[in-house]
């Protein structure tokens, strides 16, 4: 049934908080933090204002400690010094009247013994080497078999995301994200490929969300009722990803999820997925604020909307290339053409050199 009072511009309840729109920025690795410390710095401040009308921001990965790292300069949230760098970021999206979540990440097995303290191998569920290379300060290199992580060792992996949520709120943010998607540690736990361990975190469904229950239960212990969002990839293969059965194992997570009291669950809606998956079955089983994402334009973004599909829509590339999406969207405008060259790493051009239709911030 439509809802004809909801739309894309439309305020939304969410938590404590209240959105002036529905409109969501994704997550978006950039590699553009400092190099020294993984530090936001003035250009990614610049960055987050323009962007400041979206109902909400959610901020690119920022890994919750050194072992997470998995990309050039990407930043973190397990230094005071990365705290202080994301105070500005989050005092100059509220002056700008804007909400912004930041997404707690840690790679796994994504990562490489080049970031790790003293060249160590990468943690993971089970010493499965993903297919492909990784992005390194000294270019592609194969990726390497990483090291299954000990039963008495996930206990700290829980603790590195409560750091990273409790430093997130020194920070000024206005919640977290979640980030169980795209291949990375919490989805590598989640899935059968990359979760063969014999242990309390392996083997059943229940057994394999263990890890992201446990980060969960962390995190909003830390944050409060309606604070705390968590990001899925059900048909994804990214970071080269797969389940035996992945209707049965995120449908199980949905419905853990939905007990958790949090702000929203983000789907990646994987387009190009091998299976027909039914995302309206896992936002069923979920019941609460549900944020769909892939490839949305305003016209599916708004049909999703007024059709109860999604209560929320994030936008990847459109959020890059257009910081005065809202006001696009408002006006029916042309769209700025994003370009690719520049998503990973750089200066401040395709970064903060988008224009606006006022040609300001």
């Amino acid at each position: 049934m439509a809802h004809a009072d909801k739309s894309l511009f439309s305020t939304l309840k969410m938590g404590p908080m209240t959105l002036s729109n529905r409109m969501v920025m994704a997550p978006m690795t950039r590699d553009r933090a400092a190099a020294e410390g993984n530090l936001p710095q003035e250009m990614n401040v610049t960055y987050y204002r323009q962007r400041a009308t979206a109902g909400l921001i959610i901020t690119e990965g920022s890994q919750v400690s050194q072992q997470g790292v998995g990309y050039p300069v990407t930043p973190g949230i397990h230094s005071e010094a990365q705290v202080e760098g994301w105070k500005k970021v989050t005092k100059a999206v509220h002056e700008k009247g804007g909400r912004i979540f930041l997404q707690l990440w840690h790679v796994g097995r994504i990562s490489h013994p080049s970031y790790q303290v003293d060249g160590v191998l990468p943690v993971a569920p089970s010493a499965i080497k993903p297919a492909g290379e990784s992005f390194t300060y000294e270019g592609l290199k194969a990726f390497v078999t990483p090291r299954a992580l000990e039963t008495d060792e996930i206990p700290g992996i829980v603790d590195q995301f409560r750091q990273g949520a409790e430093k997130a709120l020194a920070a000024g943010f206005d919640g977290v994200e979640i980030h169980g998607a795209n291949g990375y540690l919490l989805d590598q736990f989640l899935r059968s490929a990359t979760n063969q361990r014999t242990d309390r975190y392996g083997g059943s469904i229940e057994n394999r969300a263990r890890l992201l229950m446990e980060v969960t239960d962390a995190v909003v212990a830390v944050w409060g009722k309606g604070c705390v969002g968590v990001r899925l990839s059900p048909g994804g293969g990214f970071n080269d990803i797969s389940d035996a059965t992945p209707e049965d194992t995120f449908n199980a997570v949905a419905k853990q999820l939905r007990t958790r009291a949090l702000a929203y669950l983000h789907v990646v809606e994987t387009l190009e997925s091998v299976l027909a998956f039914d995302y309206k079955k896992l936002r069923t089983n979920f019941e609460g604020l549900y944020i769909a994402n892939a490839a949305y334009d305003f016209k599916r973004a708004t049909d999703a909307i007024t059709s109860g599909s999604a209560d929320l829509v994030s936008f990847g590339q459109l959020y890059l290339a257009n910081p005065d999406l809202l006001t696009r969207f408002q006006k029916g405008a042309s769209l700025n053409t994003s370009d690719p060259n520049t998503f990973y790493g750089g200066d401040e051009k395709g970064y903060i050199d988008y224009p606006s239709l006022e040609g300001s911030e």
